[in-house]
Formats: C-alpha cells, sequence, structure tokens
C-alpha cells in the first residue's frame, strides 16, 4: 500500500503546474528565492548598461572601438576574480554576507562610472563593478542551490538564472526611457547612476534572508574540530579531477556564448548587410528567446538530468551559431532567428548553478563553484579577441562557427565525463 501510495504521488507531481515546485517553498525558501532573482537581475540591469552606451561615449568622448571593447574585456576578468574571491569568501563568511557585499560593491562603482571625467577613470570604475557583477552570481548560486531540496534544485536555480534576461530587459527600457528624455552627453551618465538603486535591495536580503542550514552544519562542524576549509582543498587528489573537468564545462559554456554575442551582430551587419541588427525589435527577440531558454532549461534539466540537457542546449547553440554564419539569410529571417539564437545561448546556462552545487562538497563548494564558473569566464573573455585575430586571415563568419563550435564541443566532452548529479542529496 505503501508502495503504491508514494507511485500516485510521484505521479501527481510529475503531471503537475509548471511551478508546483514554488508552492512546495516554505516562507524562507522564497525569501531566498526571490532575493538571488531579484539580485540576478539588478546585477544584469547594471552590467548590460555598457552596451547601450557606448555609441555616446564614442560620439562624445571621441574613443575608439578598441577602447570600447578594451572595457569589455577588462569588466569580464575582473569579473572572473571576483566570482573566484566570492566563491572562497562565501565559504569563509558565509553565503548571505557575501551576497550583500557583492550588491553593494557592484552597485556603487556602477554609479562611479557616471561620474567618471575620462576614459581612463571609467576603465577603472567598470573593472571594479565587474568585481561585484562576478561575485554576486557565485554567491547567489551557491546560497539558492543549498536551500532548495535536490529534486526541485535544477528548477528553482535555473529560474535564478532566468533573472538575467529580465534585466537585460530592464536595461534596454531604462536606456530607451532616459535617452527619450535627457540629452545624450548626460543620459549616459544618468542612466549608470541609477545603477546604484540595487543597493537599498541590500536592506531586504539582510533583514528577511538566512544562511543555508547546512553551511551552518558544516561551520559549526568546522569550529569543533578546527578543521577549516581551504581553498587549496579543490586541488586535492580527491576533488582535483571534478574541478577541471567542470572548468572545462563553464569554459566551452562562457566561450560559445561569448563567441556568438560578441562577434554576430558585426558579421550580420558588416558581411551580410542586414540592417534590422541595430533595431529594438531584434533586441527584443533575442532576449524573449533568452528568458524562455531559461526556464525551459531549468525545467529540463531536473526531468532529463543535469548531462543531457547541457549537451541538448549545446547542440542547438552549435547549430544556430553555424546556420547565422554559413547560410544565406534576409533581415526577416534573421529576426525569427533571434529566438532560438537567444533561447540556445543563454538556456545553456540555466543547469549551471545546480550542477556546480552538487559536485562540491559542502565545506568547499562557494570555492570550488566560484573557481571553476570564473575560470570559464576568464578563458571565454579571450575568444572574442582571438576571434578577431583568426579573422585577419579568413572570413569572419567561419571564425565565429569554428570558435563557436570548439567551444560547444568542450562542453558536450565535460558534460560526458562528469558524473550525473540530478537529484543529489548536498552532504557536509
Amino acid at each position: 500500500m505503501n508502495g503504491h501510495t508514494e507511485a500516485s504521488a510521484a505521479v501527481a507531481e510529475t503531471n503537475s503546474g509548471f511551478l508546483s515546485w514554488y508552492d512546495r517553498l516554505t516562507n524562507q525558501e522564497r525569501r531566498t528565492f526571490w532575493s538571488c532573482k531579484i539580485g540576478y537581475a539588478l546585477d544584469a540591469m547594471d552590467t548590460q548598461f555598457l552596451s547601450f552606451v557606448i555609441p555616446t561615449l564614442i560620439a562624445t568622448w571621441g574613443i575608439t572601438k578598441g577602447q570600447a571593447g578594451l572595457i569589455g574585456t577588462v569588466t569580464l576578468l575582473a569579473s572572473a576574480a571576483g566570482g573566484w574571491v566570492a566563491g572562497i569568501l562565501s565559504d569563509r563568511i558565509g553565503r548571505v554576507r557575501t551576497l550583500q557585499l557583492t550588491i553593494l560593491w557592484f552597485a556603487f562603482f556602477t554609479m562611479l562610472c557616471g561620474l567618471a571625467q575620462n576614459f581612463e577613470q571609467l576603465l577603472i570604475a567598470r573593472g571594479l563593478m565587474g568585481f561585484g557583477f562576478g561575485g554576486e552570481w557565485t554567491a547567489g548560486a551557491v546560497l539558492m542551490g543549498e536551500v532548495i531540496r535536490a529534486k526541485d534544485r535544477g528548477k528553482a536555480v535555473g529560474m535564478v538564472q532566468a533573472g538575467w534576461a529580465l534585466g537585460w530587459g530592464m536595461s534596454a527600457l531604462l536606456f530607451t526611457v532616459v535617452f527619450s528624455l535627457l540629452p545624450a552627453a548626460m543620459a549616459w551618465r544618468a542612466l549608470f547612476i541609477i545603477g546604484v538603486l540595487p543597493a537599498i535591495f541590500v536592506i531586504f536580503i539582510r533583514r528577511f534572508v538566512s544562511e543555508p542550514e547546512i553551511y551552518e552544519r558544516q561551520k559549526a562542524q568546522s569550529a569543533a574540530t578546527g578543521n577549516e576549509a581551504r581553498f587549496t582543498d579543490i586541488f586535492a587528489p580527491a576533488l582535483i579531477t571534478t574541478t577541471l573537468r567542470a572548468a572545462l564545462l563553464t569554459t566551452g559554456a562562457q566561450g560559445g556564448y561569448y563567441a556568438i554575442t560578441t562577434w554576430l551582430p558585426t558579421f550580420l551587419a558588416t558581411e551580410r548587410h542586414l540592417t534590422v541588427m541595430g533595431t529594438g525589435g531584434y533586441l527584443a527577440v533575442v532576449i524573449a528567446g533568452s528568458y524562455v531558454g531559461y526556464l525551459i532549461s531549468a525545467v529540463l534539466t531536473d526531468r532529463l538530468g543535469r548531462k543531457l540537457n547541457f549537451i541538448l542546449f549545446a547542440l542547438g547553440a552549435m547549430t544556430i551559431a553555424l546556420t547565422y554564419t554559413n547560410l544565406p539569410m534576409t533581415d526577416s529571417v534573421m529576426l525569427v532567428l533571434g529566438f532560438p539564437l537567444g533561447f540556445f545561448a543563454s538556456g545553456v546556462f540555466s543547469g549551471m548553478g545546480a550542477f556546480l552545487t552538487e559536485l562540491f562538497p559542502t565545506r568547499v563548494r562557494g570555492s570550488g563553484q566560484g573557481f571553476c564558473y570564473n575560470f570559464g569566464r576568464a578563458i571565454g573573455a579571450l575568444f572574442p579577441f582571438l576571434i578577431g585575430a583568426v579573422s585577419q586571415h579568413m572570413s569572419l563568419g567561419h571564425a565565429i562557427g569554428a570558435f563557436a563550435a570548439a567551444a560547444y564541443g568542450v562542453l558536450i566532452l565535460a558534460a560526458l565525463t562528469l558524473p550525473e548529479t540530478r537529484g543529489k542529496q548536498l552532504e557536509s
């Protein structure tokens, strides 16, 4: 009878609604979910402001495209360092406290970007902003992964990841409003200054979000035994192969993403002479595809498993990249393809937070997750430069396709070698 009851409950749960997992959350879990999701959306909003104001900076300050690109590269490299440090801090001082610090950090330095008086000041402020931007993802992903029960972890952490698309949309909306109300020379500064607002959100986190129980138990155990975790433990014999393979997984995901998103607009505008690239309609389609991709991937990572979900989305992203760069298309076709572009390139990240959470023990979970994700970000940040260099000797389209295919190939190989962790109970 008990077996029949459990089986019926499992069937009912499988057939329940899209957000049935949310109904099972406690009040504390819901507060944690929303704090991480909103925090990540605000993180994305502040980060994406730069992409909208670069043309204005080129026009008003006379900076070159190379200098504009340098700002982007420095931001990514600083974010990789910030994510690495935040992972270590989250193991030392706590997930929630680290989340608070990183939000305050990126909000403050986003505001300073708006007060910069020259290129050098903007470069420094933006680099420091990136340090906090990278740290916020690490702290939030670890916190969320530890709070949510095993069977719902992929969905919950993936839907937190979907906050990126919401923040991207908010930045586009704010850009439109601010630049319609103010002259461009003032509007770009106002946009960055608005970026200080996420700091207010820290008050909510401080009051309503608590450290995960599993983390508190681990800290108490470490204090009692005097066996404090060290960052270097992720390179110990028991974990080093997991660490290296997980780092390759994230390198593939982020290298492919940067290869596509950085150079594809230039390729389509300069070599294919498509005009829709600069329209808000195309951007809206890509953002919508990204958000839906995050949501669908979040569900599938719990349904199909972490590894198969990574492989499916990597194959989809690889296919769409090769389609864009090798097949002729019109403006209208490219507009339609913007949806699957956003869907696959972004959706591949949905399962990342849950998977990395499950690969590492609690005592070094922040350190392991912070290192692996941000190692991938640092290496992936080099892809735009490498594509630009290689395109001197082959067509830009072929360079994009080759690097994207190689990156997603690395992701697939890494996924195949790593253990399946769906439904894994976290251990101290």
